[in-house]
């Protein structure tokens, strides 16, 4: 005979009843007692605590490399995409930077081309036009300067050419925008000249060399090293008391001239125009003596 449900709920309602009591008094007694052991320093608690912290860190270590790798990546990801954003800004900077010394470095090269040209003052009363060096652009000369100025400029034939230390040369050829300086170590140039404190007239030729050479010095000359070399104006060619260089050797052979133009660093000249009668370059003067046997002085 099979017992009645309704007998069974009857007997198992006083035991739900105790066990649902019992739960809630003993959830309140493992409260209590859960804050008793946190409160309390226990040695034996303590340790317990330290072994269970031993015992899942590492398993927290490993659980936790691959997002702190991961992470750590993608802080070295950005970060290599930073430098090399900042190595193209830099490499920018740097081009930037160069550009500038470079037109630095020029102006400096040029004001100090300008600077040395002032330090030599021409005789005053003629018309100066001053013109950068450009290049040489070859020629029937082969000592000689091309100039960045022309006949726009109003320049014209057999003006001479003065740099920062004084004459080295005169205008041979000119376009509208260029002219040609021949210089004075031209094997085609010729200048009349005056050397030394007696004015001793000459011609100082050139012959392709740094030294040009003294002609047609009288017989009795005095002329020795270390004297002045300045243009004559003889013929109306040149201005006088231009300065060309000082005596460097005198032999039975050759009387030698020491330019002053440091021709290496002539960046800027200068061209005096007096007004004075073109010749043509090569020309000497109709009036030129001729030519006799230097001998060595004293």
């Amino acid at each position: 005979m099979k017992p009645r449900v309704g007998s069974v709920s009857r007997l198992a309602a006083p035991v739900r009843a105790a066990l649902h009591r019992f739960a809630f008094a003993s959830l309140i007694a493992a409260s209590f007692l859960l804050l008793i052991i946190q409160r309390a320093e226990v040695p034996v608690f303590e340790r317990l605590r330290v072994i269970t912290v031993d015992f899942f860190a590492p398993i927290v270590d490993i659980l936790g490399s691959p997002v702190t790798s991961a992470s750590e990546f993608a802080e070295d990801l950005r970060s290599v995409f930073n430098l090399r954003a900042e190595n193209a800004l830099l490499k920018a900077e740097v081009e930037r930077l160069r550009q500038w010394r470079d037109v630095a470095q020029r102006l400096d090269v040029e004001n100090q081309s300008l600077r040395n040209l002032t330090n030599y003052a021409p005789p005053p009363g003629g018309r100066q036009i001053t013109g950068r060096v450009v290049a040489d652009a070859g020629g029937a000369y082969v000592r000689n300067l091309l100039i960045a100025v022309g006949s726009n400029q109003g320049v014209m034939r057999g003006l001479a050419a003065v740099s920062g230390e004084g004459f080295i040369g005169r205008v041979t050829d000119v376009g509208e925008r260029t002219t040609r300086v021949l210089l004075i170590t031209d094997l085609n140039s010729k200048i009349p000249v005056a050397v030394g404190p007696r004015g001793e007239r000459a011609v100082l030729a050139g012959d392709n060399s740094a030294l040009p050479r003294l002609l047609y010095l009288t017989q009795e000359n005095n002329v020795a090293p270390g004297d002045i070399v300045v243009t004559s104006g003889h013929g109306g060619l040149l201005p006088p008391g231009l300065p060309i260089g000082a005596v460097e050797t005198v032999s039975d052979r050759a009387v030698t001239v020491r330019p002053l133009a440091d021709w290496q660093r002539i960046n800027h000249v200068r061209l005096l125009d007096y007004g004075l009668t073109q010749i043509q370059a090569g020309d000497l003067p109709a009036s030129a003596p001729p030519p006799r046997t230097v001998t060595t002085p004293r």
